[in-house]
């Protein structure tokens, strides 16, 4: 049976929140008709306002000119329900993070749109077999993990299901390219390639406080190396509150000493940059990350409280940690086939994560200093630090031969 290409023509989105909002900008501005559906119709009509506020703001900075601002805003249309959407070609679920809530509004879809309609998830980390297999039509059924905010950041993370059907993600991959995206094709599982690199990167941070680092210098370490923004920095524009919450919904995690500093920021309000205060102090109106010796003085608190023995950690160990972490989980994504290529990882990084551009990403620059290197680096660390630095069997393979990830 030969594969009908699958033309997107006509797309819908549910949800109105932020991500909601940026997708529904990326369509528009694609040139794609777009349909908005959300529960709440005061939330709907907010957020059609902010999206033709973003237009108007645009118009103002010369980016683009009247007539295209109210073309964009004329491809965008409130839809009363699932039913008002069941013509489209594609459909993009941008709700909150929850499986059951994501499989119920899938099997919905799945009995209202017409047959050949792909349903995509803008899921940064659940399981897109899951949600998969709450329809009947899983061939047509991925993830596609816009990067926030979605009008703005390059990234757009393919994630190709057990049964996603290679027309489909032709289709998805060309719908990106028409929305000037970089897109990579990811395999499904936790975190895909971006999210579940950044989780073992993130881990030696928050480690390395425990040990004896500050946020500031974690983040001048990283900043130093050419990061857009150290992960302290990180959270506080994406709001520390978020891995709070979804550890206290999920009911685990919460304990972890890794996590301690963060949740006594949230116990006391600090959430980042929304609140004022997070792992840094910000001005009213100000996005300028200013250095507070009270979460010097709470991270001193909380790592003594846990039993730590502090001692001076260096900016070279920290970027150690930070980058070998990544590499070798990189190295395990490639293995498993998560990913098509250490350039695809890369771009990854590059597009999404703000890795310096003339390092050419995490694993580039691992080619760079030689596999043989690497995997040195980090059987130090894992005889100083334990199981956890085992290097990725790929590493010890390559360097046996002589190889860079780029060689394979």
């Amino acid at each position: 049976m030969s594969q009908t290409p699958f033309n997107i023509q006509r797309a819908a989105v549910i949800g109105a929140g932020t991500m909601g909002r940026g997708i529904v900008m990326c369509l528009a501005n694609a040139g794609v008709p777009v349909q908005w559906v959300d529960n709440n119709p005061q939330m709907l009509e907010q957020a059609l306002t902010a999206v033709a506020d973003t237009y108007a703001h645009n118009v103002r900075q010369g980016r683009i000119d009247q007539a295209e601002a109210d073309a964009r805003i004329a491809r965008v249309t409130a839809a009363a329900d699932y039913a008002a959407i069941r013509d489209v070609d594609l459909v993009i679920e941008a709700v909150y993070e929850n499986l059951e809530l994501k499989q119920k509004i899938f099997r919905e879809l799945d009995g209202l749109l017409k047959p050949e309609a792909i349903l995509a998830s803008n899921t940064s980390a659940l399981d897109i077999d899951a949600i998969a297999a709450a329809t009947h039509r899983a061939p047509q059924v991925l993830g596609l993990h816009f990067f926030s905010p979605a009008h703005i950041m390059k990234l757009l993370e393919i994630v190709r299901g057990a049964q996603t059907s290679p027309a489909v993600l032709e289709a998805a991959l060309e719908l990106g390219k028409r929305m000037g995206k970089v897109s990579v094709v990811a395999g499904n599982c936790e975190g895909f390639i971006g999210n579940r690199m950044l989780h073992t990167y993130v881990l030696e941070a928050r480690k390395m406080l425990l040990e004896g680092a500050y946020p500031y210098q974690v983040d001048a370490a990283l900043q130093g190396f050419g990061f857009a923004m150290g992960p302290f920095r990180m959270f506080d524009v994406v709001g520390i509150d978020l891995g709070w919450r979804a550890r206290e919904l999920a009911g685990k995690g919460q304990d972890a000493p890794e996590v301690q500093v963060d949740n006594r920021l949230c116990e006391l309000g600090r959430f980042g940059q929304k609140s004022g205060d997070g792992y840094y102090h910000y001005e009213p109106g100000s996005r300028q990350a200013e250095h507070d010796p009270q979460v010097d003085a709470l991270v001193l608190e909380v790592s003594e409280r846990l039993g730590f023995q502090r001692r001076e950690i260096t900016p070279e160990e920290i970027l150690e940690r930070c980058l070998l972490a990544l590499v070798n989980e990189g190295a395990k994504i490639l293995e498993e086939g998560i990913a098509g290529s250490a350039h695809d990882i890369d771009l990854v990084y590059l597009n999404g994560y703000g890795f310096p551009a003339d390092k050419g990403g995490p694993m580039a620059w691992a080619d760079q200093q030689g596999l043989t290197d690497i995997h040195q680096r980090l059987i130090a660390l894992e005889t100083r630090q334990g199981d956890h630095w085992n290097p990725a069997r790929l590493i010890g393979e390559l360097a046996a031969v002589g190889k860079g990830f780029a060689d394979r």
